[in-house]
């Protein structure tokens, strides 16, 4: 019976090959650039394994095959997920720098698909000439992305560009908002304002592992710095804020953070300051309520971005900008794959990685306390986004210790060894480290026309 069923699964197989094999005849359809990228990620079966929502081939019932797809899945949503990026080109929008950064990777280094997804998936072999329409789609959707960057002509299909000198902002609702961020009203005790775990004279940090809230309880997870934030796909490490409005809420309503009460509290708290809600009421006439104080903190938080670092000089075309060595380490930045994550104008916040994707982070690093590891599986409820969190911006980054989510590294050069070991699998020399670290200094802007100090 045992042979019976092996004989069946290995005819049922070889009849897979031959249909495979047959039909195997498509070519890149005519039209856009967008149509023929779509075309040619479904052939390579970048959407069976990069997509929650991708359909399964019938033959991923059959016995002996069904296992290596089902893995092959697994792995791939760990890496990354496609999904809102087919949706995203679908609907004419650009797509998301990071998805583009993975696959211009993939490519350019023949790592995708796998020689292991191949022998399951015949169809799935990449021809140069579909290459070829995947780096030039590539190139396309970032020259929509940076084209009001300033970037150089030379590093206009690079991973990262520089961040705009200013965006827009309602002026009047922004200092408005940079009172409400200094104002200890929001919490119930008048004690905690948000400049408390994100003071901006010390880079948007309080350079604790977790920030101390109301009554001086502890929190759960590091603060990230406030600057640039503007530039997050999502708020938080776990996303759950989809903009800065959002975000300003979260912690007047958190009972370890700032345990406001109720906005109604807030507003009563806020409006004993006369002079200030006169103010506030010739821009908003309704007053103080949840929706007016979020849009004025989000309004103040969008001042907060911090151009004409070194780096951005670079990428306009002054290659004095930075040393020869930080050059080096942009080099090694994006050959040992960090720049596939920390892509962008923000050189991070557009997507959430699993945190340990080449070796278990979480059981070596031991006990650093009491951290919320869960990550974007607190929002989603998709046990498949356990550990995974927003990639953090690297603007500044020299500035922003401690670093990751749980806050358990200090030193800077640490922490280019941590993601090496945990997330990019690539050996790194002491030569490789001094100058990654050289460009990650580099990435320090300035903000109200001063270099941005810890």
């Amino acid at each position: 019976m045992k042979n019976k069923k092996v004989l069946i699964a290995l005819t049922s197989v070889i009849a897979v090959g031959a249909y495979i094999v047959i039909s195997n005849t498509s070519h890149i359809p005519s039209g856009s650039i967008d149509k023929q990228a779509l075309f040619t990620l479904d052939e390579a079966g970048c959407v069976l394994c990069h997509s929650k929502n991708a359909q399964l081939p019938f033959y991923a019932k059959i016995p002996l095959v069904n296992l290596p797809i089902k893995a092959d899945i697994s792995e791939g949503l760990k890496y990354f997920d496609i999904t809102e990026a087919i949706e995203d080109i679908k609907a004419g929008k650009p797509a998301n720098e990071t998805v583009l950064a993975k696959i211009e990777y993939a490519v350019k280094n023949g790592s995708m698909p796998p020689m292991a997804f191949k022998l399951v998936h015949w169809k799935s072999n990449i021809t140069e000439n579909e290459k070829q329409v995947i780096l030039d789609w590539v190139a396309s959707q970032r020259k929509i992305l940076n084209a009001k960057s300033g970037v150089a002509k030379k590093f206009a299909n690079e991973p990262v560009w520089p961040i705009p000198e200013k965006i827009d902002v309602d002026l009047r609702k922004a200092k408005l908002g940079s009172i409400l961020y200094h104002h200890k009203a929001l919490s119930g005790d008048e004690s905690v304002s948000c400049a408390t775990c994100h003071p901006l004279d010390n880079a948007g940090v309080d350079a604790l592992q977790t920030s101390t809230g109301i009554r001086k309880q502890k929190g759960d997870i590091n603060a990230p710095t406030v600057y640039n934030a503007v530039f997050n796909v999502k708020q938080f490490w776990d996303g759950r804020a989809k903009n800065l409005e959002e975000q300003a809420g979260g912690p007047p309503m958190n009972s370890v953070e700032m345990d406001g009460g109720s906005w109604d509290a807030i507003a009563k708290r806020l409006s004993k300051d006369t002079s200030f809600a006169k103010d506030f009421k010739q821009v908003y006439p309704q007053g103080f309520t949840k929706e007016t104080i979020t849009d004025a903190i989000a309004q103040f938080e969008k001042t907060l971005i911090t151009p004409d670092s070194p780096f951005d000089k670079y990428l306009k075309g002054d290659e004095s900008a930075i040393s020869e060595e930080a050059k080096k380490g942009y080099e090694i930045f994006k050959s040992a794959n960090c720049s596939v994550c920390h892509a962008g104008q923000n050189l991070g916040g557009q997507t959430f990685e699993y945190m340990g994707l080449v070796d278990n982070y979480f059981q070596n690093r031991g006990n650093v306390g009491k951290i919320n590891d869960n990550g974007l599986v607190s929002h989603t409820k998709d046990i498949r986004d356990t550990h995974k969190f927003k990639t953090p911006t690297l603007r500044n980054v020299a500035q922003t210790a401690p670093y990751f989510h749980d806050g358990s590294t200090k030193e800077l050069d640490k922490a280019v060894d941590i993601m090496a070991k945990y997330q990019t699998g690539v050996k790194l020399t002491d030569e490789d480290k001094k100058n990654l670290v050289k460009f990650l200094e580099s990435l320090s802007g300035t903000w109200q026309g001063k270099p941005l100090k810890k």
